[in-house]
């Protein structure tokens, strides 16, 4: 071979190479896009779109903090809705295992709780999210001088007081008989609303209901903290119900009261922390 034959074949290989050499960078990067694209792809499909209704149960204490994160589960999840069902933990307990459909349960007390998973209707075992203290409402300016749980054992003075079945009055009858103190209330409410309503509207002088009502209730009452309440605080567990018709939802929903924004909803409402 002559030598200029020998210079002609090896600018023919140096070519051919960086020829190989650019598509091989072309293959990488195309293959680096795709990638990209499969992963992107994975990421997306491991966290579903959330759509359809979450219908949750819940205590009546638990009213206003529950309200405002289903407006905020709603906002973070275009597409769903929460509905509420508020009431007595008793009440609820029982429509839950008389077969109403529910995804969620939120009850006041651990024993209203157990209704439902001693029927088998809680999938998996329900948590506490957050606690609760009892505390003595009156009428705006305490115009009865209420100091202590004592106080409310006085003659001429109307008292009210939550069912014994549902935890608010369950709490308040454990504090009386630690007290030694017998009370006999003008009427009995089936939720802590109905007894906070019943000052309120200034149809009895005071309740023994749950300091975050009193919060919620603002200048219609009055607040009167008592030390023999720290004796029966309740804690209150969540659950995904059995059969619950969204539980992909229903599980996103606890995930969010549980969550450090949830807890500040709710602590801000004046619930204790778990």
């Amino acid at each position: 071979m002559t030598t200029r034959s020998a210079r002609r074949t090896r600018r023919t290989l140096q070519v051919a190479g960086a020829g190989a050499a650019a598509l091989l960078a072309l293959s990488a990067c195309s293959s680096s896009d795709s990638d990209k694209d499969t992963s992107s792809g994975t990421s997306a499909s491991s966290s579903p779109k959330l759509s359809g209704t979450v219908t949750v149960f819940a205590a009546a204490s638990l009213q206003g903090s529950f309200e405002t994160l289903g407006k905020q589960f709603e906002k973070e999840h275009p597409g769903t809705k929460v509905t509420f069902s508020f009431g007595g933990s008793d009440t609820l307990a029982a429509n839950i295992t008389g077969g109403a459909p529910a995804d969620v349960f939120a009850a006041a007390s651990p024993k209203t709780m157990a209704i439902v998973t001693d029927k088998g209707d809680a999938a998996g075992t329900p948590e506490t999210f957050v606690r609760n203290q009892l505390e003595i409402a009156t009428l705006p300016g305490n115009p009865d001088k209420v100091t202590s749980l004592k106080d409310l054992t006085g003659p001429g003075l109307k008292v009210v007081l939550c069912d014994k079945t549902v935890p608010c009055g369950a709490a308040a009858q454990k504090t009386l008989e630690a007290s030694k103190l017998k009370l006999t209330p003008v009427s009995y409410e089936q939720d802590v609303k109905a007894a906070l309503n019943k000052v309120v509207l200034k149809e009895a002088d005071a309740a023994v209901v749950y300091k975050t009502d009193v919060k919620a209730a603002g200048d219609k009452v009055e607040g009167v903290e008592f030390p023999e309440s720290s004796s029966a605080i309740n804690d209150y567990p969540i659950t995904l119900v059995k059969n619950a018709p969204n539980p992909a939802a229903a599980k996103a929903f606890i995930a969010l009261v549980r969550s450090a924004d949830g807890q500040k909803v709710l602590t801000s409402a004046g619930f204790l922390k778990p």
